[in-house]
């Protein structure tokens, strides 16, 4: 056994520490964050200076009991266990680097630091904030909107940002405007023309708003050029402007410029890209065993180490030349006030890695990102590129107060620099750095007008947000840290508050709802400056400016005593936000649209009358925005009746809370592929019998009189009695067993509800995951299919009703109860949790 034992956060990364520290340390994995606050209320508790409740999470434990075990062992711990206040009798390091080479690890370990208390109180006291909003403003969202909707204090405003850049479309109103565009020939080349001075004044963009005084200018220009029948004239230079234009270089990248790049350049969304960038910093074998390609990829700084720069100047002479390389060391400095400096941009670990040295040897979309970086940071210490550019005016006919004169613009690249290397990227689709090249000219030469038209223009509503301007956005208002901006987009998405729409964000009608409702109830904690507000004094826990509980102190109160007033005073009808769309043709009650539990619907009536509303779901597409009445009406088609099955039974076509479907009998069948609306009985009919297929084969025995069944699951065969679930030996035929072996079997196995579930501690059933998920997973599915007949039933029900409740199951009592009031008291205290204030979460079997 090592006498050091070093900890990191994943295996990949401890397998190349491992290989350059030898056999004096051994390396293992925590695979993430060992602990967490427990979730559910109490977790942090105001009343008693916001101590903090943690566990250690479960799917960690077999990780953490490992580190223990190990740990016993060692005389020296490095890295993530060195704030534990338990651990008398060891030498507690805790080792920094930003780069997994031999040379920056070794170097770590060499010099070891202590922890820093300011940068763990800046994150506890994050955490509580987070966890503050999210436990008090996501139960009222399940109150006033509908269940399983989320807050929370970094991923609100930026749903604002989305929402208020589609009101802004929305309100957006178009303007015509013309421009009169030609084409010149000189000396048998040809380029283009604008008119910039008509009759003696500028021409602005609204100076030509109608076709008729467009075309009217048009006949003025070709009269006093001189126009033939061929349409051709004669311009005449009355001046040049020549100038040159230097371009630098933009400097390495940080988290966002990577993002941002990332997704312009490769189509990469953030998600994807950190998770890539992760494994790059990670190690890739590429031919030597695993080294780190990159950097560490969160980081807001975009200054470079000494070294790095000297090898990176040395590289880009090699490969470029010299004289492309700029004079001195380019030197770029963070603008952000709060950047962590402490990191490095991010870069290669060695430019001299380069891209053609990968290639072929890592994944190809790593590949591609790691040519990313390195062009860029190559590119960064490169010299400027140089621009020859000209503005030629041409004259339509005499000169003096009421002439016209048309520009030709042109720009030459004279000395490429870094271009030669790489060149940024831009959000603007209209943008084109195409070099137009104009023939040699003088004042006083002609020019032949070869071509003229008015070109009719419409002004364009400011454009929704792509994953590379999102992530800009963000930046410029504060708004998260490097380390959150994909995890705030995937929240987004992942909630359904908003969509993708040709690579831009849409948001969705429950979108537009929450972020109404905070917008209008919770304003100051959704305004950009307030979040940013937070962030600057989160950043100064971290260098130990404030005590971390500050800004806790400063936030709770007014933030609760907000969340009781909307819980007492606004209703769900206040939220929902009925549109009128019109009257029913046939009843003359009034339809609407609005969101419901279940999603938007259209209601024809209203609970005040006499008979009970009409309801039905908008089909998937539709928005509550723009749905018209005439598109309401064609909702209330369903359900149809189609037929009947060759038994008699009546089929049925309808929507309900899962999606659309068919009904037969009693009996449900999913229509996954199929519109409900056109589905035909011939199709119905193909959908039941595949359906009384897979029900079919999904029993392997039936020992009816006992009430126990063999069963197909999704992870392999099983055995229940509707109480119990058994899985089968895997040396046993499910086929073959006896209603004997069954009996005994379930009786072997644990209850229902037990702490490691139906399947037992570290066991699964065949084909499910390995660990703590799979059990999990077989748990969800378990509990999903039990579930499947009720939940039917209930998406029947809901589509007939959308304000009827759901029928709660009979595990979600405790559920609910835990998100049912805002965070004032603490919750029972649990076996492994501890306060912020006391020693950390013990390390179970760690003494």
């Amino acid at each position: 056994m090592a006498d050091n034992l070093v900890i990191v956060e994943s295996p990949a990364k401890a397998k190349t520490i491992k290989k350059y520290l030898g056999r004096d340390f051994e390396v293992l994995a925590s695979y993430g964050h060992v602990r967490d606050l427990v979730p559910k209320e109490g977790a942090v508790d105001p009343d008693n200076g916001f101590a903090m409740k943690y566990q250690v999470l479960d799917k960690n434990e077999r990780h953490v009991e490992s580190i223990a075990k190990n740990l016993r062992k060692a005389k020296a711990l490095y890295e993530i266990l060195a704030e534990r206040g338990d651990l008398d009798g060891k030498d507690v390091h805790r080792v920094v680097f930003y780069e997994i080479t031999r040379n920056a690890i070794r170097e770590a370990v060499g010099h070891p630091r202590g922890l820093s208390l300011e940068l763990v109180n800046a994150q506890q006291a994050r955490r509580a904030l987070d966890y503050l909003v999210g436990f008090n403003l996501s139960p009222l969202l399940w109150k006033k909107v509908r269940r399983g909707l989320s807050a929370g204090r970094v991923q609100s405003p930026a749903l604002r940002m989305i929402c208020e850049r589609e009101e802004e479309i929305a309100a957006f109103v178009a303007r015509e405007y013309w421009t009169l565009e030609g084409e010149g020939s000189h000396s048998s080349q040809s380029f283009p023309l604008k008119l910039i001075e008509y009759r003696g004044q500028k021409v602005e963009q609204f100076s030509f708003t109608s076709e008729g005084e467009a075309r009217e200018v048009e006949r003025t220009l070709r009269a006093a050029a001189g126009a033939g029948s061929d349409g051709s004239g004669e311009l005449r230079v009355i001046a040049i402007d020549r100038k040159q234009r230097r371009r630098n270089p933009a400097p390495p990248f940080t988290t966002s410029t990577l993002q941002q790049e990332a997704a312009r350049k490769l189509g990469f969304n953030a998600r994807r890209t950190m998770r890539l960038a992760q494994q790059l910093y990670e190690g890739q074998d590429i031919g030597e065993g695993s080294v780190g390609l990159i950097t560490y990829m969160r980081t807001d700084s975009v200054s470079l180490a000494a070294e790095a720069v000297h090898e990176i100047r040395e590289v880009a002479a090699r490969l470029y030349g010299a004289a492309e390389v700029a004079e001195e060391p380019r030197v770029y400095k963070t603008k952000s006030k709060n950047a962590q400096e402490a990191h490095e941009a991010i870069r290669p670990t060695s430019a001299a890695i380069t891209p053609a040295d990968v290639e072929g040897k890592i994944e190809e979309d790593l590949y591609r990102l790691y040519s990313l970086i390195w062009k860029r940071a190559v590119a960064s210490q490169m010299s400027h590129a140089l621009f020859d550019t000209v503005a030629v005016d041409a004259l339509a006919g005499p000169d003096g107060e009421q002439r016209h004169l048309l520009r030709a613009n042109g720009s030459t690249l004279v000395k490429p620099g870094y271009i030669a290397v790489y060149q940024e990227g831009t959000d603007d689709m209209k943008a084109d750095d195409a070099d137009h090249v104009l023939p040699p000219m003088e004042v006083g030469d002609g020019v032949r007008l070869t071509a003229l038209a008015a070109e009719q223009h419409f002004t364009e509503p400011p454009p929704r947000y792509t994953e590379a301007s999102l992530v800009k956005a963000l930046e410029e208002h504060g708004i998260g840290r490097p380390s959150t901006y994909a995890s705030i987009i995937s929240t987004l998405q992942d909630r359904e508050y908003v969509e993708m729409d040709s690579k831009r964000f849409v948001p969705t009608d429950i979108g537009k709802i929450v972020g109404r409702f905070l917008t209008q109830h919770f304003h100051r904690y959704v305004e950009y400056g307030f979040t940013a507000a937070m962030e600057d004094e989160l950043d100064a826990v971290s260098r130990g400016e404030e005590e971390w509980t500050t800004p806790l102190d400063k936030f709770w109160k007014p933030f609760i005593q907000q969340v009781e007033k909307i819980e007492r005073t606004v209703t769900r009808e206040q939220v929902a936000q009925a549109r009128e769309l019109g009257k029913d043709p046939a009843t003359g009650k009034p339809v609407a649209v609005r969101m419901g539990r279940f999603g938007p619907f259209v209601q024809i009536g209203t609970k005040d009358d006499e008979e009970k509303p009409r309801f039905a779901g908008l089909r998937p597409g539709q928005k509550m925005d723009s749905i018209t009445l005439a598109d309401a009406m064609e909702l209330f088609k369903l359900p149809r009746t189609l037929g009947e099955t060759p038994e008699g039974e009546t089929i049925v076509a309808n929507v309900g809370r899962f999606g659309p479907y068919v009904k037969y009998g009693s009996k449900y069948a999913s229509l996954k592929e199929d519109d409900p609306y056109t589905v035909t009985l011939e199709r119905a009919l193909e959908v039941i019998r595949l359906k009384k297929e897979a029900d079919a084969n999904r029993i392997i025995q039936d020992f009816a009189e006992a009430g126990i069944q063999v069963l197909n699951g999704r992870y392999g065969p099983y055995i229940t009695d509707k109480k119990k679930n058994a899985k089968i030996p895997k040396d046993r035929d499910p086929k073959m067993l006896t209603l004997e072996e069954c009996r005994a079997l379930l009786a072997a196995a644990p209850e229902r509800g037990s702490r490691f579930g139906r399947f037992g501690r570290g066991k699964r059933p065949a084909g499910a995951p390995a660990g703590a998920e799979g059990a999990s997973a077989a748990a969800k599915s378990r509990k999903g299919a039990a579930a499947a007949p009720a939940a039917k039933a209930e998406a029947e029900r809901a589509h007939a009703d959308p304000h009827a409740k759901p029928k709660p199951p009979a595990h979600a009592g405790r559920k609910r109860a835990a998100a049912k009031a805002p965070v004032r008291k603490s919750a029972p205290r649990k076996a492994r949790a501890k306060t912020a204030g006391a020693a950390p979460a013990r390390v179970r079997g760690l003494k």
